[in-house]
């Protein structure tokens, strides 16, 4: 009798299972970009720091629901960083998503896109963009959030387990906010997450000539002195090879040639880059003419890249058409610096491209006065120090952002580097390479997709096991309400951690054995 019994309740759950594994996979919005581009808005705040300044701004956010195992779930809370933010990607946060039946939820950053308090972004009304306000902003915003998730429900006083998410600079908001607000998140992802202020930031020129190769290498720092010559002996036909003759500052120029370069690796594409170079030097072809194809045909045309976003007298502009550019040149001046500037020896980038070009532009475009302090933004928050706990930092090999991110794992804070040859910024929810987009972040096309995989499977690990210790017992991820009975009529409730459950039914971790028991 006893065997028959346990041959039903196996049949049940296997039923249970496949029933939520149907309706997952049904929900997958096969080959789109995002999963969501739905517009939804709230109320901001737009000074959390002034006790009398009450101004609001129109925010802008995403929601999607389709994988959550409402009510109860957890919420994935992606930051959207400096760019306007259109909708939610479908990357692997999408997979995340449906393994764990998360809602997925993304606040536009305040200023960028829709969401600016103003229609002038003249330098005093950008007074209020900074990533300390950036931080409130998510915190308000969750808290809204889950309000009004509650009232969904028709519950009260109900906190969902949420997990933070970014990439770049909002994977350093994700790794402030776990610092800044830990009982607002179980944990934090800060996926090539810059959480260091640099000043002269000479190690991301470096990283680009080891991720090129000593042979490229030498082809682009043969190229830039090339380059450097003929901008002294006619700057105006050199720049109109590149199509770029409306920068009429040379180090914009540079600059310009330099992103081209670095921004190539920084997104996983070398072989857009290396092989035509070096075969051009091969065949002793024009060099400078080789790489200004390849700017024009790749970076400009295929990355959709203009010259004009380097163009000091654009960014001066307080009403562009791509405010991006103005708004996070601002955000560079006055917090985080990150001056790009040629290393002493062996750079790739031309040597004008220094700390006083990178100054001279801050004060050209935003005025005196607007001045990165660095060490004030690594005292508050700490920098690589960075003292909190349960935040996960994952780098690719050649982003040359790594080095201002956290590479050293310390307790509670693991750091992952996924090494490939297209391995750059964002590989882990970006896939290779990480530009153009590829859905789901797939990780076909990496040079070593099992590097970006193993750190995908410890990320899951991290999420799983951080939701589970998060909520309290009594309603907590980790924990499931059973009634045991123990006779006709006689029953009684009990919190069973679901690490027992999955030992008991097979269960094979703690996202697949809530799914089957819940129902």
């Amino acid at each position: 009798m006893m065997g028959s019994r346990a041959r039903i309740v196996s049949l049940l759950l296997a039923f249970l299972f496949a029933r939520a594994a149907e309706r997952i996979a049904a929900a997958a919005p096969a080959g789109s970009r995002h999963l969501t581009k739905d517009e939804r808005w709230m109320n901001q705040r737009l000074d959390h720091f002034s006790p009398t300044d009450h101004r609001q701004f129109k925010q802008r956010y995403f929601e999607f629901l389709d994988y959550h195992r409402a009510p109860g779930g957890p919420v994935f809370l992606r930051i959207c960083g400096e760019s306007a933010c259109d909708g939610i990607p479908n990357d692997y946060l999408a997979v995340l998503a449906k393994k764990f039946g998360a809602a997925v939820v993304t606040p536009e950053h305040r200023y960028y896109g829709k969401s600016s308090p103003f229609k002038q972004l003249t330098t005093e009304n950008l007074r209020f963009l900074s990533s300390k306000q950036a931080l409130f902003d998510l915190a308000v915003f969750r808290q809204y959030y889950q309000e009004s998730l509650n009232a969904r429900y028709n519950r009260s006083g109900f906190d969902n387990p949420w997990f933070v998410i970014g990439i770049s600079y909002s994977g350093a908001l994700s790794a402030w906010f776990r610092l800044k607000f830990p009982h607002l998140t179980c944990g934090s992802l800060a996926s090539s997450g810059v959480v260091l202020a640099v000043y002269n930031y000479t190690d991301f020129d470096k990283q680009v000539g080891e991720s090129a190769g000593p042979e490229c290498k030498a082809v682009l720092q043969e190229i830039t002195k090339l380059v450097d010559e003929q901008l002294r002996l006619d700057s105006h036909s050199v720049k109109a090879l590149f199509g770029a003759q409306t920068l009429k500052n040379d180090g914009d120029f540079l600059f310009f040639l330099a992103d081209a370069t670095a921004i190539t690796f920084q997104y996983g594409n070398p072989d857009a880059l290396c092989p035509q170079l070096i075969k051009a030097k091969k065949n002793k072809k024009n060099l400078v003419e080789a790489y200004a194809q390849f700017v024009k045909d790749f970076y400009i045309k295929k990355m959709e890249t203009p010259p004009s976003s380097y163009d000091r007298e654009y960014l001066k502009q307080t009403t562009p058409d791509d405010s991006g550019s103005r708004l996070w040149w601002f955000q560079v001046c006055s917090e985080v610096a990150y001056f790009q500037v040629a290393p002493k020896n062996d750079s790739v980038r031309s040597a004008r491209i220094n700390t006083k070009y990178h100054l001279d532009l801050c004060r050209n475009v935003f005025g005196e006065g607007v001045y990165p302090d660095v060490f004030m933004t690594n005292l508050y928050y700490g920098g690589t120090g960075i003292t909190a706990s349960k935040i996960v930092f994952t780098n690719g090999s050649q982003d040359p952002w790594r080095h201002a991110s956290k590479q050293k794992s310390s307790k509670d804070m693991p750091s992952y580097l996924m090494k490939c040859r297209n391995c750059g910024h964002g590989t882990d929810l970006r896939g290779c390479p990480q530009w153009p987009f590829r859905t789901e972040g797939d990780s076909s096309n990496c040079s070593s997709p099992a590097a970006v995989n193993t750190v995908r499977q410890r990320i899951a690990k991290h999420i799983d096991l951080w939701l589970s210790q998060c909520n309290k017992p009594s309603v907590g991820y980790g924990s499931l309400p059973l009634w045991l009975y123990s006779g006709p009529g006689n029953r009684r409730l009990v919190v069973v951690p679901l690490g027992k459950i999955g030992k008991r039914f097979g269960c094979p971790g703690v996202s697949l054995c809530r799914e089957i028991l819940r129902t």
